[in-house]
């Protein structure tokens, strides 16, 4: 029998607690022997819950208890679950987290001090909620020279963005309605400004380059500026807006993004839609492949970090091999990345923006026409640097919005 110790019984916690007590049998089989859950450790008080049999408030009971050997780290937040994960690996413990914050910048860290101390560290659900994808980076795709990683990382933008497509709904109205359904939290930020997906692709860029990569380093915009005009061009365009995380890596250079795209109808992401998430990933052995579930969710989650205490369970004593150094990445200059935009500007006709002077700032670009939208004029350019696109587009007056223009 292995004991393992819980620490937090919000959403997640208790769905970790229900799916090993729920499949018992079939956790036990494939760990190879009985897991049982020894300790959970919360503040709060759980009266009428069994689990409050089993309730601890001091962390140091877990950590100075030589019977358990793998701690659930479900908490969230970077501090204390840092200090409380670090602890667990010095005194020989195994640790599997959700905490996709904490992972984003300590996870070189913790996965040396696991290796230092023959554990193991493992984070599946810090990334796609229910979806696998840490495993099969590290696992199962070690002979492929992975080149991008591109994801929708975000269930509550994904959600947002969909219904704004396909009721033509405000975004501020779609918000509420996201938030009165338990889908966006009552403080949206993480999830809107893009700062939740920005972590997501920061440790999923570590793990494929084996390497630290920041996430303040990681170029994020949000949301908040796509309205239901910028879905009629994309409609236009035969494609969707999605707010993506991406990693790319061209003529050696590693570039890294979050922001919303227009992906075409012929991509496997553009049919990805409400509260779902999906990552797909280029290799040079691969091809294409894409990894589609739940991202987020209390059993879903759930269900990744017991398959982590099942995994650590049947390594018992032996640390599983993961390169993620904490040297820092170096990424290639963001300014110089190329991509194509989707610019609207104010005009009562098309002839009141000068054609020159968009052919001189961004070369041929092409005008396109959205039904049911009138005094703008809109045009999508060919490949372009970031930095040179920014420069060009403060020449023009009565900018409404630009969007990139993707796959």
């Amino acid at each position: 029998m292995v004991n393992i110790a819980v620490l937090g019984y919000g959403t997640v916690g208790s769905g970790v607690v229900e799916v090993i007590q729920t499949n018992q049998e079939i956790v036990n089989k494939r760990a190879g022997q009985e897991v049982n859950i020894k300790y959970v450790l919360d503040l709060r008080e759980f009266e009428g819950d069994p689990i409050q049999k089993i309730l601890v408030h001091d962390y140091d009971t877990i950590l100075n208890d030589k019977d358990v050997k793998v701690v659930v780290e479900v908490m969230g937040g970077v501090e204390p679950a840092h200090t409380f994960v670090k602890q667990a690996l010095e005194n020989g413990k195994s640790v599997c987290t959700s905490n996709k914050e904490m992972v984003a910048k300590y996870g070189a860290e913790l996965i040396q001090i696991a290796e230092d101390n023959n554990v193991n560290f493992l984070y599946e659900a810090s990334v796609g909620g229910g979806i696998p994808i840490i495993r099969p980076l590290t696992s199962s795709l070690t002979c492929d020279d992975i080149t991008e990683v591109s994801g929708i990382l975000n269930g509550t933008t994904n959600y947002i963005l969909t219904k704004m497509r396909d009721e033509g709904a405000a975004f501020a109205d779609v918000l509420r309605e996201a938030q009165e359904k338990g889908y966006a939290e009552r403080n949206p930020e993480a999830d809107i400004e893009g700062y939740d997906a920005c972590r997501k692709i920061a440790i999923l860029t570590s793990l494929v380059c084996g390497q630290q990569v920041d996430y303040e380093d990681v170029h994020t915009e949000g949301i908040t500026k796509i309205t239901e005009k910028d879905f009629l061009y994309a409609k236009a365009l035969k494609g969707s807006i999605k707010l993506l995380g991406t990693y790319q890596r061209m003529d050696g250079k590693a570039y890294v993004m979050v922001a919303p795209m227009i992906v075409s109808e012929k991509h496997p992401l553009y049919h990805v839609d409400g509260v779902f998430n999906a990552i797909f990933v280029h290799g040079n052995m691969l091809d294409d492949a894409m990894f589609y579930g739940r991202g987020a969710g209390k059993l879903p989650t759930a269900s990744a970090v017991v398959s982590d205490v099942v995994d650590e369970v049947k390594h018992m004593g032996k640390n599983i091999m993961q390169i993620w150094e904490p040297g820092k990445l170096e990424l290639g200059n963001f300014d110089e990345w190329k991509h194509r935009f989707l610019v609207r500007i104010q005009s009562a006709d098309i002839d009141d923006v000068d054609m020159e002077d968009v052919k001189e700032a961004f070369g041929d670009v092409l005008y396109i026409k959205a039904p049911g939208v009138e005094n703008e004029t809109a045009f999508v350019t060919t490949p372009i640097e970031e930095g040179k696109f920014k420069e060009a587009i403060q020449k023009f007056n009565g900018v409404l919005n630009t969007v990139r223009v993707g796959f």
